[in-house]
């Protein structure tokens, strides 16, 4: 597949990083060192240029591109790349944008700009922070089989009862895999009496009901959030409580700007918010901050969400989730003190490449910076799987693929080894990546 990337910053990197293994990718930007850089760190065709401009994208090739990526941190750039491509191409197009306006109006005409997939970045960003929120240690979430399957990543805490014990002494839940444990830099597939040790990073594939009481387990004395403070109101700290009261939260949200803070006052009915400084001292005092169980930290400035979050760690909040948006911050932030730290040109990235991915699938998720991959795909009957037990088709997939869940119609079905699997079921499947297209050819 020929993939024509505009933009080479953060987001474009990763994305042409992922893609240029085993596809041609020609990448455009307008910054003359950003192209140099590429030219020596990825096996990618560089070209210096706009690519918004027809010519720029025609001088890329774009007319035998299967896919166009318009992914610079500028909404309309993207749009009008997209745009421009689709006049001088059949390439399938991917706009990444930020602001959900655009997402909003693509929607109601799928199509719309000469964009054939949009993925908005402080959607997902938002989308992100709810879902960990709500589970005490979990690094990530992921959803499959239209919410049936939930994979979920936990970091297995030094006091955890869980901790010490092995995976079949974990093992209580009926719908409920044990996918992988990520261990230092090491994937391991557990079996029964693989031991689950403090710092562990636990893949757990199973219906949401049991995630959350294996998240329960791990941590038994952390009760699911009840107090959520935001700080920052802009587009991701508005989706965030707007997602928040959708489930049923009042959430608190501090701004600073007057303007800005009534008008989401007048937006989000059952949040309460504060036109205030959130590295105030006296006001985290005066409204307890230190009382939340969550504090999410969503301004623009990495330097002052790292602020924020500290000091109402300090004051007594139970769980930090932070905004960064320098990606190379995200390990230091998680180092000094910060839970989780979400990146949304990470998380933007990891779409775009998890779509593009999920051509082959019917949806994907990128586990620890594409080590594993999960993989929800519906067997056919060319599939290795199809009227065999797990048991018997234990030996015809390789090591490093652990089948974590299966879907038929609406029912979940955990997979055991007497399982017998069906033409036109879903399994939701952990691979190890070094086997993945063996396995995708298998399945």
């Amino acid at each position: 597949m020929r993939v024509v990337i505009v933009g080479a910053g953060e987001v474009g990197s990763t994305i042409a990083e992922s893609l240029a293994q085993s596809h041609d990718v020609v990448v455009i930007d307008i910054d003359s060192d950003r192209v140099e850089s590429l030219t020596y760190s990825l096996d990618v065709l560089p070209i210096e240029g706009d690519g918004s401009d027809i010519d720029t994208l025609e001088e890329a090739g774009v007319a035998d591109a299967d896919m166009v990526i318009a992914s610079t941190d500028d909404d309309e750039t993207n749009i009008v790349a997209c745009g421009a491509a689709n006049v001088v191409s059949d390439a399938f197009t991917i706009a990444r944008v930020k602001s959900p306006k655009y997402l909003t109006a693509w929607q109601r005409a799928r199509g719309a700009f000469g964009v054939d997939f949009m993925v908005c970045s402080d959607l997902l960003t938002a989308e992100a922070i709810v879902g960990l929120a709500g589970l005490p240690t979990a690094q990530d979430v992921d959803m499959f089989a239209d919410g049936l399957v939930q994979m979920t990543e936990f970091e297995i805490p030094a006091e955890s009862p869980v901790a010490d014990q092995t995976v079949a002494e974990a093992d209580r839940f009926d719908s409920l895999t044990f996918a992988a444990i990520i261990r230092d830099d090491e994937v391991v597939i557990p079996r029964g009496d693989t031991r689950i040790e403090a710092g562990d990073e636990v893949v757990a594939i199973g219906s949401p009901e049991s995630i959350r009481a294996f998240s329960s387990e791990i941590a038994p004395e952390e009760r699911g959030p009840e107090d959520v403070v935001i700080v920052g109101g802009g587009e991701i700290g508005y989706q965030t409580a707007r997602l928040l009261e959708e489930r049923g939260f009042s959430p608190r949200l501090v701004e600073q700007d007057e303007d800005r803070a009534r008008w989401l006052a007048e937006k989000l009915p059952s949040t309460t918010v504060l036109n205030s400084d959130a590295t105030d001292q006296d006001l985290l005092d005066r409204e307890n901050v230190g009382m939340a169980d969550v504090i999410v930290a969503a301004l623009e400035n990495d330097q002052q969400n790292l602020l924020a979050t500290l000091l109402a760690k300090r004051k007594g909040t139970d769980r930090a989730i932070t905004v960064v948006n320098t990606g190379d911050f995200t390990e230091l932030f998680e180092a000094v003190g910060v839970d989780v730290a979400v990146s949304p040109r990470k998380a933007t990235a990891e779409e775009i490449t998890r779509f593009t991915r999920a051509r082959r699938a019917e949806n994907v998720a990128i586990i620890e910076g594409d080590r594993a991959e999960v993989l929800e795909l519906e067997v056919d009957a060319d599939s290795v799987l199809v009227d065999r037990s797990i048991r018997d088709v234990a030996a015809d997939i390789p090591e490093g693929v652990v089948i974590g869940a299966i879907t038929r119609g609406d029912e979940h079905i955990t997979p055991r080894g007497d399982t017998i699997v069906r033409e036109g079921d879903h399994v939701v499947v952990f691979v190890d990546t070094e086997v993945l297209d063996e396995v995708t050819e298998k399945l």
